[in-house]
């Protein structure tokens, strides 16, 4: 497949059928909204707009996540119609966020640094008393609280379509990342990367993508993807990742936030 023909496959069936654990899936005319069940933060993950209609397609989108009072993010692609879509959000007073490349590996092609035995001490976690060290991984990457992401994550923990991973130096986490995967469909995708300042440049990060990547060519998956920023996306390109798009996250927040009944 070439990557034209590899991102019309993910646009079917990663943003228009799709479905996650604890969000209510709603495929209306136009867009295909997620709304979370815990009243944290929706998603509008895929719009099939045009010039005439996307104004009013994105009204009803801000009307529907402020009626039931949750955030929600508008994730965008740049090949999405109309051309202008970007534009027209943030006119309506949606806040973008920075660029993302939208990254795919053929896992039938997978060079071998990626296949190798890992030497770094990776482990997946199965306990959900281990997500505190998750918790405090991303805490110290990105200054924020992220107490949240525990509860999140533990939810994946039961579920089969997800597996998450830390890794350690001298027995304390130093990394960590985590891997989904579809119920259906021939994608796994890649979460979530993060290491701690003072374990950059020592191959953390590397192990992480290659045991998620073995654990997906185990699991049958054929492709790969990850959404990319600055400092991962040179690493990824490195191991065969080849860009399908790039995405931008666009966000609303409410005014009165409250839990989705």
């Amino acid at each position: 497949m070439n990557l034209k023909e590899i991102l019309a496959l993910y646009d079917k069936e990663q943003r228009q059928e799709i479905e996650y654990p604890a969000m209510r899936r709603e495929a209306l005319p136009y867009v295909v909204r997620h709304s979370d069940l815990s009243g944290r933060e929706g998603v509008v993950l895929y719009s099939q707009l045009n010039a005439e209609n996307a104004d009013q397609a994105i009204h009803q989108q801000i009307d529907y996540f402020e009626k039931i009072g949750q955030n929600f993010e508008w994730k965008y692609y740049e090949h999405d119609a109309p051309k202008d879509l970007k534009d027209r959000l943030i006119a309506q007073g949606f806040i973008p966020g920075e660029a993302e490349a939208l990254m795919v590996l053929d896992l039938e092609k997978v060079p071998a640094a990626l296949l190798r035995p890992i030497t770094h001490d990776v482990q997946r976690i199965t306990d959900p008393d281990k997500l505190a060290e998750i918790v405090r991984v991303q805490n110290q990457v990105w200054g924020e609280d992220h107490s949240w992401l525990a509860a999140k994550l533990a939810k994946e923990l039961l579920n089969p379509q997800g597996s998450v991973y830390v890794a350690y130096a001298s027995g304390e986490p130093a990394s960590c990342a985590w891997i989904r995967f579809s119920e259906k469909g021939q994608f796994a995708s890649l979460w979530g990367g993060a290491t701690i300042p003072a374990h950059r440049k020592q191959g953390f990060y590397t192990a992480l993508v290659a045991a998620r990547t073995q654990e997906a060519r185990r699991r049958g998956a054929r492709f790969l993807t990850i959404d990319a920023g600055p400092m991962s996306r040179p690493i990824v390109e490195k191991f065969g990742f080849q860009l399908l798009t790039h995405t931008y996250p666009c966000d609303w927040k409410v005014k009165q936030p409250k839990l989705l009944s």
